[in-house]
């Protein structure tokens, strides 16, 4: 039977990471190619999972929390938070790929998704963001780059689930550079001195 006429099976944690990765991969191929080798992932399933997340987020609750817990179950923790005016709760799943990090989901009232993205897990070490050489993909979150290189300036991503920061970081000489940074999934992906946008 063609795959496209096969039942789908449940969506996965394994999924949900596989379309993690298909976002990143637009930046970093190769860390991608490697980390959906560590989870025994086709390129075919990453497509696939993706396009059935796509049709996921299209239905009629696509910015309901609920999405989140049928496919990872239920969170390993959920706090109160308040940003600004807004009231929301946040919530964490951990996920094999990023044993250090949890993704989180920010959700407001009647389970209105806010945010959606990862973090460093609680408890878990944090980078040493000192120079523009520790701005490596994958090495920090948003709220990392943020405090270590403060005062940052957001950006506006340049796809769904983007985010940019623009921060001043010195080189290895102590020489300090203007520098726009782009995360997906709150995960940095790469960098741009001299102000130039990735």
């Amino acid at each position: 039977m063609p795959s496209s006429q096969r039942p789908a099976g449940p969506f996965t944690p394994l999924d949900f990471q596989l379309v993690l990765l298909r976002r990143m991969a637009d930046h970093n191929p190769g860390l991608v190619e490697d980390a959906r080798r560590e989870l025994g992932a086709s390129v075919a399933d990453m497509r696939e999972a993706n396009r059935r997340w796509q049709a996921m987020i299209r239905s009629p609750r696509s910015r309901s929390a609920a999405r989140y817990h049928s496919v990872l179950g239920e969170p390993e923790s959920a706090a109160p938070r308040r940003i600004g005016d807004l009231e929301c709760e946040a919530r964490q799943w951990p996920l094999p790929l990023w044993p250090d990090l949890r993704f989180e989901v920010l959700v407001a009232e009647k389970g209105v998704v806010w945010n959606e993205w990862l973090v460093r897990a609680p408890g878990a070490e944090g980078p040493r963001l000192r120079t523009l050489d520790d701005l490596t993909p994958w090495s920090c979150t948003v709220d990392e780059a943020a405090r270590a290189f403060a005062p940052a300036r957001p950006l506006q991503g340049s796809a769904p689930t983007r985010w940019g920061l623009a921060l001043t970081a010195p080189d290895a000489e102590g020489r300090r550079h203007e520098v726009v940074a782009e995360f997906t999934w709150g995960l940095l992906q790469r960098t741009a001195a001299d102000g130039r946008r990735p």
